[in-house]
Formats: C-alpha cells, structure tokens, sequence
C-alpha cells in the first residue's frame, strides 16, 4: 500500500478553516455553498469564494468536493439551476449528492463533473452499492452505520474503479446517517436540509397526564438523561483495520466546528495513516495522538460502528455536554510583505533584535487572549504540539505589551524553533519549553 491510495477528507466550513485542513494534511476538502448543503449553519462559501476555493486547493495538489446533498422541494429547483450555472467553471473536482433529481441537474448543467453519493443516501448493502454504481457514480459515501465485514463485502461487490468513502472522526447521529425527522417535529428545522437543531442532545422529563404541572426527571446520570444522544466517533485506534478495509477516502466530520478542529484532527490522523504506510510491520498507536484529538471540542468518544453493529452498541454517550478544546490562542501569518517589512524596521529602530539566542521574532494573528510568559503549545503539520513558555510580546508598532487581547491583533514573539506560516499556538498543558534555553527539543526543530 502506498500514500497515494488513500485520502484524507476534511471539512472545509469556510475559507480559513480550508487552509487549515489544507495545511495540516488534507489531500481534499468538502465544502458547501450558501443553498443546499447539509450544514446550512456553517459559514459555508459565496460562489466567489468557491472560485478561490478551487484555485487556493489545486495550487497546492489538493482537490474540492462541493457538498449538494439536500434534497431540494419543486420550487427549489430554479435556485439549483442558477446556482450551478454560477459555479460550472470553477473547476470544482465532485459533488456530493444525494437525490437522483440533483444527480440528473448536475450531470445536465455541468457534463463531466464527477459524482459522489452522500452518506444521507445510507448506503447500507452491496445491492444498494451495486446500483449506484451501474447509475455511473464514482465514489459512494457509506452510511456510517456499517461494520468491517458489511465494507469488504461491499468493497467485493462494486467494480474496482468505484471508490469508497466513509467517516473516520465527529459527530455521529442517533438516526441512520442524518435520516431524522425529530427537529421537524419539535421546531419546523429539518435535519434533511442541514438545519438540524440536534433535539437528540436535549433533556427530557416525563409529565403524569392528569398532573401537567409536576414534571417527573429521567435521570440517566446525577446530570440527567441523554438517552438519544450519541457519542463522537474517533477511530484513531483503527488506523491499520481501516486501511484494510477496502475504503479509498477517509472523512473527518466537522465543517461547523473551529480552524483549529480541523487543523489538529487532521494532523493527527495525517500523522497516524502516514506512520502505518511506511512501516506496517513496527506502527504502534502513539498515546501523543489520543491527547491532541483530546484537545479539540468533542462529546465522548467512540470507534463508531466498525467493530459492533448498532443493534448491539448504540454508541450512546454516557456523560452529557462538550469536552472543550484547548484555547486557541494564534495563528503564524507573515501578512502583507510591505506591513511586515515596516513593522520590523520599528521593532529593530527601537533596539529589539529580529534574532536573538533565545529565538526569531514570529508574527502572529491573534484569536484569543494570550499573555506574556504565558506557557504555549505551538503545533506544526506532521508533528503533535511542542510546549514553549513565551518571553515579551510586541505589538505591530513595537510596542512591548503585557497581552495581546484584542480579537485579530497582530504580535510578535520569538520562538526558538523554526516556524511556518499556518502553526498554531495554543493554551499550553504545564511547563513549557523556556523560550531562552539553549537546547531546543529535537522533536520541535
């Protein structure tokens, strides 16, 4: 098996969550535009955006889906027709689709575009998989309902040149792949076009009929009940089963979740499929990669349904609520040649040297407060976060400041390893890395 078999999917929610999957080690993004795509409260991207989308990914040897997997009512179809008329030239690589009626439209207004059959399709049999296939369809998204001998049996099934896709990490859902009416129900969001408001998550009481006003709780836990809500899939741990399987693209869900969701997720699972293709015979599963996945905002985890059926393993969280993510403090970002040009002249005419012993002077894009020697985490592509206690901090004019608290400020600082445009820096978990110490770990340089 060699790298170039498999890819590594990830969301796209808007442009600067893009580059970041982009950067840490997407071969492709799926991403949306402002209609029709199953996230509708994502930032998604005006038609504009997806020209650049395209362009910024194909630069860089990385390819874009285009997520169209409504299912659009009669009325709906003008804004459908409009829409792909807008974006037939913009070079997009597939479209995910759900619909027949969508799969028609597109393969009418734009010929030759490759088609992928979404997950809400809740492929479940090689008879389903055959059938979309024999309809010319390149790649089907299986339902994540599935487990490892239902994939090889489909993978048996299809012909060779028809790719599989399936999720690999996030969010899963308590019907099979999104195929609920529940929000419907509860307040009119249908969670068939990508407003779901996730009632599943809800708490809920019991009401005696006769006795209206004495709500009786259904206490699962001391924190109440979530008997509808499931866990986060994270197969990290499944890495060598998964490339065995049969599956060409591997899927991170995730397109409302942050930048750094989707630097950190994808770096971590570049770092796992990259280890396990060049050595099978010596991979071991690093426990560094359990905690950056630990970092990210996620409910409790679980390998999804690979290895047991829904029927006997639910998947159903047992502690309520969102694990939160490490702060995220700041992204590398040298800007404009000109301003950064100027802006080092003042730090250097005002006797602060671009190096020094304990470090260069990076430029950072502020995204939350950080302080002075404040101990950080800096994560580059291909590595896990490498710990450094920051020394002063400069703002844009030179200036020497305790913080950088204002939202999209810029800062410098010096650290004492090489940095890339893209790293992060984030809340630190204990000491760090003195930004004057000599020695430099080498896992950091």
């Amino acid at each position: 098996m060699n790298k170039s078999d498999f890819e590594l999917l990830a969301p796209a929610g808007n442009f600067e969550k893009m580059k970041a999957a982009i950067r840490f080690g997407a071969d492709a993004v799926y991403l949306a535009g402002k209609q029709f795509g199953m996230r509708s409260a994502a930032d998604n991207f005006t038609v504009e955006e997806i020209y650049k989308a395209v362009e910024y990914a194909h630069a860089r040897g990385k390819k874009v889906y285009l997520t169209l997997n409504t299912i659009p009512r009669t009325d709906e179809y003008p804004a459908l027709y409009a829409f792909l008329e807008d974006i037939r030239n913009s070079g997009l690589d597939a479209a995910i689709c759900t619909d027949l009626g969508v799969i028609a439209t597109v393969r009418e207004r734009i010929p030759g575009l490759e088609i992928h059959i979404s997950t809400q399709a809740s492929i479940m049999s090689p008879a389903a998989a055959r059938a979309y296939a024999d309809l010319g369809i390149k790649r089907l998204v299986l339902a994540r309902e599935l487990t490892f001998p239902e994939i090889r049996a489909i993978r048996a099934a299809v012909p060779d040149d028809v790719e599989l896709e399936a999720f690999i990490h996030g969010s899963m859902c308590v019907s099979y792949s999104g195929r609920c009416l529940l929000a419907n129900e509860m307040n009119g969001r249908d969670g068939n076009r990508g407003t779901c408001s996730q009632p599943c998550r809800w708490g809920y009481v019991l009401y005696e009929e006769k006795r209206p006003n004495m709500p009786i709780p259904i206490e699962q836990t001391s924190q109440g009940t979530f008997i509808m809500s499931s866990k986060d899939m994270c197969t990290i741990s499944l890495i060598p089963e998964l490339l065995h399987s049969g599956i060409r693209s591997f899927k991170i869900e995730g397109r409302m979740k942050s930048a750094y969701y989707a630097a950190v997720v994808t770096n971590t699972y570049r770092m796992a499929m990259d280890s396990y293709l060049a050595d099978p015979d010596h991979y071991q599963l690093r426990p560094e990669w359990l905690e950056e996945l630990d970092s990210v905002s996620h409910r409790t985890y679980g390998t999804g349904f690979y290895e047991v059926s829904p029927m006997k393993d639910p998947q159903v969280v047992d502690v309520c609520g969102y694990i939160r993510e490490k702060a995220y403090y700041a992204i590398a970002e040298p800007g404009d040649p000109e301003a950064v040009r100027e802006e080092l002249e003042r730090l250097n005419g005002q006797g602060i040297p671009l190096e020094a012993p304990e470090g260069k002077l990076v430029r950072f894009h502020q995204k939350n407060k950080v302080c002075a020697f404040e101990s950080v985490e800096i994560l580059s592509p291909s590595r896990v976060g490498c710990p450094v206690t920051l020394g002063e901090l400069y703002n844009a004019e030179g200036e020497r400041i305790d913080s950088a608290p204002h939202p999209d400020m810029i800062f410098w600082c010096r650290i004492p390893f090489e940095i890339r445009e893209g790293d992060i820096m984030r809340a630190g978990s204990g000491a760090g890395l003195q930004v004057r110490a000599p020695d430099v770990p080498k896992e950091c340089g």
